[in-house]
């Protein structure tokens, strides 16, 4: 592996995107007194550096007011996530009735495909554990939900933050 960037991979804009982020990521957690800043310019450039070098940019392009409308949407789902999971498992009543649903899904093999199975796994008793290319099965605690309705969802709401129908996600619809 080279220690040096590809230059066709190299985007200015990908670079000044990072190292702001980790710079700012730095002031966040350090804050901004001069000795403290030098030292996380320094450590911003290293890990952006680092970034390209490891995640060349790609088609994808962040689309900030639909990435920000998921943040609140994001943590809610963590915490129902967690507490149906938690309620289940303290309450012998509830019904499981736990298995595999498959979903197509739209996202192409690549880096948007598997930040829509990362994403979906923070949904209610869902996990991703196997991707044909085609369609991403999903271990379920209960089957009985509509999970699939809730993954497609979901999927609509990614394909938003990143774009839209880019180059790593298809132009037809979900294929039932």
């Amino acid at each position: 592996m080279s220690v040096f960037v590809n230059p066709p991979a190299f985007s200015v804009r990908a670079a000044l995107a990072r190292g702001t982020g980790f710079l700012a990521l730095w002031v966040v957690l350090i804050g901004t007194s001069p000795s403290d800043l030098a030292a996380g310019v320094m450590a911003a450039a290293a890990a952006t550096w680092a970034s390209l070098a490891l995640l060349p940019p790609g088609p994808l392009r962040l689309r900030l007011i639909p990435v920000l409308s998921l943040v609140p949407h994001f943590l809610w789902q963590s915490v129902v996530a967690g507490a149906d999971v938690a309620r289940r498992a303290f309450d012998p009543r509830l019904p499981l009735r736990p298995g595999f649903v498959a979903c197509p899904v739209r996202f192409r093999s690549g880096s948007a495909r598997n930040a829509f199975a990362c994403y979906t796994s923070l949904l209610p008793g869902t996990l991703p554990v196997e991707d044909d290319g085609e369609t991403l099965l999903y271990h379920c605690l209960d089957t009985g939900q509509p999970v699939a309705a809730e993954l497609c969802s979901e999927e609509k709401a990614l394909a938003e933050a990143l774009g839209g129908h880019n180059a790593d996600h298809t132009e037809q619809g979900p294929r039932r």
